[in-house]
């Protein structure tokens, strides 16, 4: 749900997700891009914005996956079966 919320209003979908400095950066990539797109014609430079609302979003997700693994190793050691 909140990738189709980045797509829609990627700022607050970056709040939401507690990038707050991600949030006020893509506020202004989605403004700059508004503009210049609608002076040149180019519907789709305002997808730049959602396009990074995204990805940053996804990457946060895989950023707290591989936190939360490594904790989990940390803590109750590596597999049985695995090899170094």
């Amino acid at each position: 749900m909140i990738y189709v919320l980045a797509f829609f209003l990627p700022p607050l979908a970056l709040l939401l997700n507690g990038q707050i400095f991600a949030a006020i950066f893509n506020a202004a990539l989605f403004v700059v891009f508004l503009v210049i797109g609608l002076l040149t014609l180019s519907p789709f430079l305002w997808l730049i914005a959602p396009a990074h609302a995204i990805i940053a979003i996804y990457m946060r997700r895989e950023d707290r996956k591989h936190r939360e693994l490594v904790e989990a190793i940390e803590r109750h050691g590596p597999p049985a079966n695995w090899r170094p």
